[in-house]
């Protein structure tokens, strides 16, 4: 729990009130993120930017984050190629593609705001951190961990790995996602379209695992389908079936209702928490807190797995008979290794919520945690008396956190689900450059970098808990993801240029046996393509050129690099902080 509050520190509302940020070396990957995250915290800037950055202050020893490419990545390009991030945004496509976003760096960017919080927080407890290491390559491994864990497990995948998926087009041109976990409003949907019968139940399989996979490769019919009927007839068939409908939207159209929030929110609960004195050093960052964690899916569980990598225990709150999800094919010795990837290492309880009993116990349980974690449909905590007033009656100590799809920042929004905040907030045309359509990535972008400013708001909510002695809500969304990931390209847009990359912005080059990713800027040999990827990266690199070859195959990423195997012998992604 936390230490009592002192009149020095009692006056803080932020955590990272009273610290300067200072910055030195060349230009690094984020830096501008990394910066603007830390003074959204409180932080003062100095104005230079580089890629080692120091917070200092009267209450900080200093701590120092540098971040690099990592061992074989130059530039966003060929991290992307390296750690299988092209491989497997490319699958619906059926080649590996490029995201003409910084997804990469972007993530490297907040883990490493993650680090410093980190560090801050240990320094606090006793430990002597002095520094963070973050490299890009280690970001993308993460950002692909999921897909890798499927490579590497013991038997093949339950849906097919083929070209395809969404969005579809109406009759009048509307590009739309579609959206239902309900295979009957699926179904419904369809026969109002007039979709043949076998279409719709061959569709619903790839529909329902391209969160897993990355690609859905529908019958054609689908397509023909949505493309036989105006609009307005295809939002009908939508609110008649349950299902949902979102058309695309434009980076511009983004730009222009953006409300300038931040991508989380900390609100200090009124009531103070005086604990026992400061603890001895920890060994870890998060080292004797516990997470109490009630997710679902990708979003939750990840922001749960890295405060569980920090030191943190994690307990899983699950319904009764255990998290459905672990038994998501492809297995390793029995279990999802997609599961794995995301919760290995955490306790697991089984609570029914719809229990007044066990509403009970999971109270009690709150009141002896750190953190409480949820991604809960909008209303739903508060309906079972499990919101933050409810919690922090008991513990006025702790950090309440959800992890939301919209953080009740858009009236009148979809289903708060990936590919629907996609859609919604302009990531088609980001993600894309100019000369292919704009069209939603079907790698899990938004969960991932959602679940990373997850756990970066936590910890932004566990300093500043260990500063003022109260307690914290904290709010983070996959808006917020989509905003951060985007806000390079808004900006444009909102200035009235051209937001999208130019035609074939980091599309990797075709070789005589395989793929290579060009550094920005740099020029090809005229006849790569009747070379192979070997000899084609050796001429590239007798010009002094730092060409990579392409990760087709994320099976490649377990025999070499820094993945292990799990005790399930479930491949695992090292963290991607190394502290000092």
């Amino acid at each position: 729990m936390a230490p009592p509050a002192t009149p020095a520190v009692a006056q803080t509302s932020r955590p990272l009130d009273g610290l300067r940020l200072e910055a030195s070396g060349p230009p690094g990957p984020a830096d501008g993120l990394v910066a603007e995250h830390l003074r959204l915290l409180g932080a003062e800037e100095t104005g230079r930017s580089g890629e080692r950055m120091t917070l200092v202050g009267p209450e900080c020893g200093g701590i120092t984050a540098h971040v690099t490419w990592g061992d074989r990545a130059v530039d966003e390009a060929t991290a992307q190629a390296a750690t299988g991030i092209m491989a497997v945004h490319g699958r619906r496509d059926g080649s590996p593609r490029g995201l003409a976003a910084d997804y990469a760096a972007t993530a490297a960017g907040v883990l490493t705001v993650q680090g410093l919080l980190a560090g801050l927080l240990a320094q606090a407890r006793g430990s002597q951190v002095a520094s963070i290491e973050v490299s890009v390559e280690r970001a993308g491994l993460l950002a692909v961990s999921q897909y890798l864990a499927a490579a590497g497990a013991e038997e093949a995948e339950a849906a097919e790995i083929a070209p395809g998926g969404p969005p579809f087009t109406s009759a009048d041109g509307i590009v739309f996602e579609l959206e239902t976990l309900d295979p009957g409003a699926w179904a419904a949907f369809w026969r109002a379209l007039d979709a043949p019968a076998d279409a719709v139940r061959r569709g619903w399989r790839p529909f329902q695992f391209r969160y897993a996979t990355a690609c859905a490769p529908f019958p054609r019919e689908l397509h023909g389908a949505a493309r036989g009927h105006r609009w307005e007839r295809v939002r009908e068939a939508a609110r008649a079936s349950g299902a949902e409908v979102c058309a695309l939207h434009t980076l511009t159209e983004r730009a222009a209702e953006h409300d300038g929030a931040p991508p989380w929110e900390l609100t200090a609960h009124e009531a103070s928490y005086s604990g026992s004195g400061a603890p001895p050093p920890v060994d870890a960052p998060l080292a004797g807190m516990t997470v109490l964690e009630a997710g679902r899916r990708i979003q939750a569980p990840l922001t749960a797995h890295l405060l569980g990598l920090l030191g943190a225990e994690v307990v899983r709150i699950e319904p009764p008979g255990g998290d459905p999800l672990r038994g998501m094919p492809p297995a390793c010795s029995g279990v999802s290794a997609r599961w794995l990837a995301l919760n290995r290492g955490k306790k697991a309880v089984e609570v029914d919520i719809k229990s007044a009993a066990d509403r009970e116990r999971l109270r009690a349980m709150a009141a002896d945690a750190d953190v409480f974690l949820h991604n809960w449909a909008p209303g739903k905590a508060a309906a079972l008396g499990l919101d933050h007033e409810d919690l922090s009656a008991d513990n006025p100590a702790l950090v309440y956190a959800y992890t939301s799809g919209w953080a009740d920042r858009l009236p009148g929004a979809p289903m708060g689900t990936d590919f629907m905040v996609q859609a919604r907030t302009g990531v088609g045309e980001a993600v894309r450059p100019a000369d292919e359509p704009p069209v939603p990535s079907l790698m899990t972008l938004l969960d991932v970098l959602g679940g990373l400013l997850g756990a970066e708001a936590v910890l932004a909510g566990l300093l500043l808990r260990q500063r003022t002695g109260a307690g914290v809500r904290v709010d983070s969304s996959l808006l917020g993801a989509a905003d951060v990931l985007t806000m390079p390209a808004r900006i444009r847009a909102a200035q009235g240029l051209d937001p999208r990359r130019p035609a074939g912005f980091r599309r990797p080059v075709p070789t005589a046996d395989g793929w290579i990713a060009l550094p920005a800027h740099a020029a090809l040999p005229h006849d790569a393509h009747h070379l192979s990827t070997a000899r084609a990266l050796e001429r590239l690199h007798e010009r002094g050129t730092a060409a990579v070859p392409v990760v087709t195959d994320l099976a490649d990423l377990l025999s070499s690099g820094p993945v292990s195997r799990d005790a399930h012998g479930s491949p695992a992604v090292p963290a991607p902080w190394r502290f000092a």
